[in-house]
């Protein structure tokens, strides 16, 4: 199934006004919780990331971009969650969307990040996901099933929404 990203929707998504936590939608369950399509993107790092080298934990799986103000709001907030839940094998990873390694390494050199930044550079990979805009990210269990899905900007440090993945871990 090949979904696309219509431009007036991503920025309308990337757009939006910060939300804080008690006005969040919540996480939502994704019906039949499918199988993440699998992907084999290089990295900011250099390395390749695929999908199968996280089977067996729990993914926090981030599509983003430099220019979307919601995406860039909660880069700190996934890097927070990101140091709360290495320790319990729960993996961050956010796939920027249709830009190049320059673009995003000149990001990263004003915020670094501690968790891989794989590259979409033409979008192939975010087409096979349900994405409807920037950012969007979904919560893949052990088995690499879709468990819940965000769209919009997050703060994923809220202990709540941790609570949440963690329990996906058990």
């Amino acid at each position: 199934m090949k979904y696309l990203l219509h431009p007036a929707i991503v920025l309308l998504f990337c757009g939006m006004n910060t939300l804080t936590v008690a006005e969040q939608l919540p996480l939502q369950l994704v019906d039949g919780q499918p199988l993440a399509p699998q992907f084999n993107l290089p990295g900011t790092d250099g390395k390749m990331y695929r999908l199968t080298d996280y089977r067996g934990k729990p993914l926090i799986l981030n599509f983003w971009a430099t220019w979307c103000p919601a995406c860039l709001a909660e880069m700190p907030s996934l890097q927070r969650a990101h140091d709360a839940l290495v320790q319990d094998g729960i993996a961050v990873m956010a796939i920027n969307v249709g830009e190049d390694a320059e673009t995003v390494a000149e990001f990263t050199q004003r915020m670094p990040l501690p968790f891989p930044l794989p590259l979409d550079q033409n979008s192939a990979v975010a087409q096979r996901y349900p994405l409807i805009g920037l950012p969007t990210t979904f919560i893949i269990d052990a088995k690499g099933k879709i468990i819940f899905s965000a769209l919009g900007e997050y703060t994923w440090d809220d202990p709540a929404l941790l609570a949440r993945v963690r329990a996906l871990n058990k």
